[in-house]
């Protein structure tokens, strides 16, 4: 866990290095392809510790985002997501752009609509690296929303906490 962690960590700065010099989002520059038709890939597996086979070519920072996020369910269903999702593939909150059903035997329908979206992915892990830190989720949510709220798409419709 604690190698997780650290590549979380080393995840964010790389991909935070990588926005943006305003820190917005720039609407003639989508960092989300797919905005206009929702194709996302869903895939069952056994649980957290199998991941999709649509992960097997991404690089391995994203499959530990993604199994981070399907392990910190509680966290992210309270972050709303700003890269559109909302209107287009019907999203409740970040967590839903990493899975998008956990069954009652442990399985986990994964959803790859984060895979195609540096703001999920964004969201997930500052909100992971927050609350590992110590932050409360309403601390997090109170960060995320005022890092997103101009120039980005619409929130997803996530309730405050």
């Amino acid at each position: 866990m604690r190698k997780r962690n650290i590549l979380v960590f080393a995840l964010l700065g790389g991909m935070l290095s990588g926005c943006s010099s305003t820190g917005g989002h720039d609407a003639s520059h989508d960092q989300h392809e797919g905005h206009e038709v929702v194709n996302d890939i869903r895939e069952e597996t056994a649980g957290i510790e199998v991941l999709p086979t649509f992960l097997k070519e991404k690089t391995e920072d994203m499959q530990t985002i993604y199994q981070a996020a399907a392990g910190h369910k509680e966290l992210l269903e309270n972050m709303p997501c700003y890269c559109g999702c909302g209107e287009t593939a019907n999203h409740t909150s970040n967590y839903d752009c990493f899975v998008n059903e956990n069954k009652e035997n442990g399985a986990i329908v994964w959803d790859d609509h984060g895979t195609k979206c540096g703001v999920c992915l964004e969201i997930a892990a500052q909100s992971i690296v927050d609350y590992q830190e110590g932050k409360t989720i309403k601390e997090i949510r109170t960060k995320i929303d005022n890092m997103y709220k101009e120039g980005y798409a619409e929130p997803t419709p996530t309730p405050e906490i």
